[in-house]
């Protein structure tokens, strides 16, 4: 597993990607976008699980090399920051990939900030292949009815934010709208995928929930599992 840094211009001005990519030649690639917090310890972690898996991962830095010191800090961050600035540094960053790695498909995941960034890509970007965003906030309707490609949706049930009523909205307009969405809900906290909060941090569901996104990345975007796993 290699790790390196990708160079993103956009109308907004320069940023980065940090990569991390598997030993071996691959032809798929998933798109990671940051918690609220930024680029942090935990989100290269998760790309490093994804390249030990066979996939290039990708993690667009939506905020232009800032980390929050706090969740005050990090909640300022996430609402300075334009919805069209980041998918515009998402779409940057998915191009990039698609030159620089030459895979030939492209997922894309996202957690807490990311998760609403993951859900609408899957909607606006037709290039992406899959999406499993993790408790973000869902897109007015007239995005989401665009989505076409299969999509899984993580959630807590004990989520004060994406609360069990936002769920079942998304769950409805998938029905209304004959989605690609499956929607996986679990008893546990808002960022209970992140282990590195022990106040949040669910193990169990953590596993299930990883176990069901590699299955739907390797079924979509053609990566068998390495060799033991």
């Amino acid at each position: 597993m290699k790790t390196e840094t990708l160079n993103l211009n956009t109308s907004g001005g320069a940023t980065t990607a940090h990569v991390a990519r598997p030993d071996n030649d691959t032809t798929a690639a998933v798109i990671l976008i940051q918690e609220y917090w930024g680029i942090n310890d935990h989100i290269r972690d998760i790309a490093r699980r994804y390249a030990n898996e066979g996939f290039v991962c990708v993690a667009p830095d939506l905020y232009r090399g800032k980390l929050a010191k706090d969740s005050n800090e990090a909640a300022k961050f996430m609402q300075e920051l334009p919805i069209a600035e980041g998918m515009e540094i998402i779409r940057q960053a998915l191009a990039e990939t698609k030159q620089r790695y030459n895979v030939q498909k492209v997922g894309i995941t996202g957690y807490c900030m990311g998760g609403i960034y993951a859900l609408r890509s899957a909607c606006q970007i037709p290039e992406l292949s899959a999406a499993a965003p993790f408790y973000g906030d869902i897109p007015e309707e007239n995005v989401l009815k665009q989505l076409k490609v299969p999509t899984l949706f993580i959630a807590g049930k004990r989520d004060a934010w994406i609360n069990p009523g936002k769920v079942n909205q998304l769950i409805e307009a998938a029905r209304k709208y004959d989605l690609p969405l499956e929607v996986v809900t679990y008893d546990a906290d808002h960022a209970f995928f992140n282990d590195t909060r022990p106040d949040v941090y669910d193990p169990e569901a953590a596993a299930d929930a990883w176990r069901r996104v590699l299955d739907l990345f390797r079924k979509n975007l053609a990566v068998a599992a390495p060799a033991g796993a």
